[in-house]
């Protein structure tokens, strides 16, 4: 029975969360939903993953994930063994804990309207369970206004209890960066929107206490629903921004990244100047989604918007972009890109991750597979079978045999390992001549010309 982690007085919720007298369930243990739980488990929480997969289960049982993010491997494994994390496909756990954290997942509809389905599929369940005293906190990404026009009115109903009088309900969005997640949950303020003061107010003491964090506490849900969507829809415009900058200083002969850093030194406001990177390409669930979700939200709402659309098509314009870039690089050297041999290294959609979802790369790799040239690829944070989501072309097992002869070397993530075997190495093994297209300006242009190798980056 849970411990009343909604409905006691402040200082009771505040007791109950310091001494740890309860536990954590998390619905959706995908991406997002294992690394909250890896971490609250190494915080000193029970905590008890449900997803309906039984693959995904059996291999938290086992104490490993596939989800590659950096620590999180050493995290699931000790908090299994120390007996503080679990996975399970029975929602009946949910009546053992006192804290429900949803994060399933919410893709686009061919229409690029968002598609709830999973998320009303887990109410239903949560619902069934709910007991006077559960605190439920949604952070999956969702169309403004679904806390309580969607999920709340399910659990109500189901359950015969309501929210903000027996249960709490909350809605926290999700703020993670690929890469960086763990450290980012233990850092970044989190946003609560509850349904009422009290559910707010046991909402932040969690985090407070778990994660030792600040809480920003917003209105309503809805207001933390839109955040989430203002955070990334400000990160795929501003990234639109470099890449159109890019191009602009491919054409002037002028370093892109020399403009940006000191277009950056110009005070604004609170903060200064602060345009992102360009690159080859922006990709994962997050940024290629959730631009769509506001777009479809003003359709909705009868506001024609030109934000979204504008970020989406120019960031969906880079790979094809950066392929161009390539084939006129070989030719100025003399070469034509059906003849060459072409090294891509990465597909990941992110430096120092393993994630294939949505990624840029896989546009650009079909128009080389399509261009005849002699293709292989290489990436040591992709399985073989994410690889496939990719391309056809079978993973090379190790960088010096994927560069070997090469006539281009071409960067599509900038993954630690790539630094870390010389550039004169590289220029070794693939020739003289070789191209070295840097698709997400990971590299120092001099040094790589001091190897022996013709640079060239987004931009630069």
């Amino acid at each position: 029975m849970p411990k009343q982690a909604f409905g006691w007085s402040d200082a009771e919720t505040d007791q109950l969360v310091r001494g740890k007298r309860s536990g954590i369930a998390i619905v959706g243990f995908g991406y997002i939903g294992t690394v909250i739980g890896a971490v609250l488990a190494d915080r000193g929480w029970p905590v008890t993953g449900i997803d309906v997969r039984q693959h995904i289960v059996d291999e938290i049982n086992r104490g490993v994930t596939s989800v590659r993010e950096p620590g999180l491997d050493e995290l699931v494994h000790n908090n299994v063994q120390a007996g503080r994390l679990r996975a399970t496909t029975d929602f009946d756990a949910i009546t053992d804990n006192d804290f429900i954290i949803v994060t399933v997942g919410t893709p686009l509809g061919p229409g690029f309207e968002p598609i709830v389905d999973d998320i009303a599929a887990a109410a239903r369940e949560v619902g069934r369970r709910l007991q006077a005293g559960h605190l439920v906190t949604l952070k999956s990404t969702v169309p403004p206004g679904s806390t309580q026009t969607l999920v709340q009115p399910i659990l109500e109903e189901i359950s015969g209890l309501q929210a903000g009088v027996d249960f709490g309900l909350a809605f926290c969005p999700e703020r993670l960066a690929e890469g960086r997640a763990i450290r980012d949950l233990l850092s970044i303020p989190v946003v609560v929107g509850a349904v009422e003061e009290r559910s707010a107010r046991a909402c932040s003491t969690l985090w407070r206490h778990t994660l030792g964090v600040e809480s920003v506490v917003v209105d309503n849900p809805r207001t933390a629903e839109m955040i989430k969507l203002a955070d990334n829809l400000w990160i795929d415009l501003n990234i639109a921004l470099a890449n159109e900058l890019a191009k602009v200083c491919d054409r002037l002969d002028v370093d892109v990244l020399q403009v940006i850093d000191g277009a950056n030194t110009l005070p604004k406001v609170n903060h200064n100047v602060n345009i992102l990177m360009p690159s080859m390409g922006v990709g994962g669930y997050c940024l290629t989604k959730d631009p769509w979700f506001v777009d479809h939200l003003g359709h909705s709402l009868g506001v024609e918007l030109a934000i979204p659309r504008t970020s989406r098509t120019v960031n969906d314009t880079m790979p094809r972009y950066t392929f161009e870039l390539l084939k006129r690089l070989l030719e100025e050297h003399g070469k034509a890109l059906e003849t060459s041999r072409v090294a891509v290294l990465g597909i990941a959609f992110k430096n120092d991750t393993g994630d294939c979802r949505l990624t840029p790369t896989k546009f650009a790799v079909e128009l080389l597979e399509q261009s005849g040239c002699q293709l292989v690829v290489h990436d040591p944070w992709v399985t073989d079978e994410e690889a496939r989501t990719v391309t056809r072309i079978p993973l090379t097992e190790d960088i010096e045999s994927a560069v070997k002869d090469a006539d281009a070397l071409v960067f599509f993530t900038g993954h630690r390992q790539f630094k870390q075997i010389p550039l004169i190495r590289l220029a070794e093994l693939a020739g003289p001549g070789c191209v070295f297209l840097d698709g997400r300006n990971s590299f120092d242009p001099a040094e790589v010309r001091a190897a022996g190798m013709i640079y060239k980056g987004i931009g630069r």
